[in-house]
């Protein structure tokens, strides 16, 4: 496993980080959820990512206890605060009161005394930017958060961040939660610059579209009984790439791959971290041995004419 900066800070974490969304707390049995995190952390990875709102903090709650046995130091977590967590008008977005509690609450499920990142899991137009920073910058005096982060936030929101916060001399957030894969690369033309620019690092979730650039879907009509578009939860995320254009795509990038020699789901993963901008790409993962199978994107390079393929496939 090879380590990046987080961004410009001096934070080291893996190429490849592991996810809970959709997965623990829920849709996985604790157990094996633990053996998956397991084999991560044997891997060599040290970045894992969760939040309060992942099946309203049971995920946490997993993630925690799976964390525990290893030393605090060996690894990085982040959690994340915005969406409700209650019926209240104060249960939710990100205000300095909700962000203290719900990130208080975060500890306690996750058994810990500090999350090395805390993001805002959205952009909230009904709190001002500098209460919200304030707010993370007071947990980070508390020693409670160490560093700040936002999670689909636009280009523009990610500047007016910056900017408040070196007006008020508050902690800058130094990392971004965007989506980007080889299917949906929206940060390209201004996140990326942006984020670049004021030494912003993005940490990506759903680079393998999820789970459409693993190869387990040929065609649109061959749908897994295990697979997340076979499940009425899941196809909601998954069901609006389900279309002939997208599939026609999947068989050119799959024809790659197999020239590659390796699955497509590692060549995806490499054609995600070959941006210098990003600092990790955040999987999920229901087994151990996918983890074993996207672990070995790290390090994975893939030339210019293999680039250039992917290109032509896409357009």
């Amino acid at each position: 496993m090879l380590y990046r900066r987080l961004g410009q800070t001096g934070l080291k974490v893996s190429e490849i980080s592991l996810g809970s969304w959709l997965t623990y707390g829920n849709g996985v049995q604790d157990d094996t959820a633990e053996r998956t995190i397991d084999q991560a952390y044997e891997l060599g990875i040290n970045f894992f990512d969760t939040a309060n709102v992942y099946n309203r903090g049971e995920a946490e709650k997993v993630v925690g206890k799976a964390l525990k046995k290893y030393d605090r130091s060996s690894y990085v977590l982040a959690t994340k605060v915005f969406f409700p967590m209650g019926d209240g008008p104060n249960d939710r977005g990100l205000s300095r009161k909700h962000v203290t509690e719900q990130l208080n609450a975060s500890l306690r499920r996750l058994g810990l005394e500090y999350v090395d990142i805390l993001y805002t899991h959205r952009y909230d137009p009904d709190t001002p930017v500098h209460e919200t920073l304030r707010a993370i910058d007071d947990l980070i005096r508390q020693g409670k958060v160490l560093y700040a982060g936002v999670s689909e936030w636009s280009a523009a929101q990610i500047e007016e961040a910056v900017r408040v916060a070196d007006r008020h001399l508050l902690d800058r957030i130094v990392v971004n939660q965007p989506q980007y894969s080889i299917l949906h690369r929206n940060i390209e033309n201004e996140i990326l610059p942006v984020s670049q620019k004021h030494g912003i690092g993005q940490v990506v979730f759903s680079p393998l579209a999820q789970g459409l650039l693993t190869g387990k879907y040929k065609t649109l009509n061959d749908v897994p009984a295990d697979s997340r578009a076979a499940s009425d939860k899941m196809n909601r995320f998954i069901g609006r790439w389900f279309n002939e254009a997208t599939f026609e795509k999947l068989g050119r990038l799959r024809k790659i791959a197999d020239e590659l020699g390796i699955p497509m789901a590692q060549m995806a993963l490499a054609w995600v971290l070959r941006q210098e901008g990003v600092s990790s790409a955040l999987i999920g993962a229901s087994r151990p041995e996918q983890v074993v199978q996207n672990a070995k994107a790290s390090g994975t390079a893939l030339d210019f004419d293999t680039l250039d393929a992917i290109d032509e496939a896409l357009a």
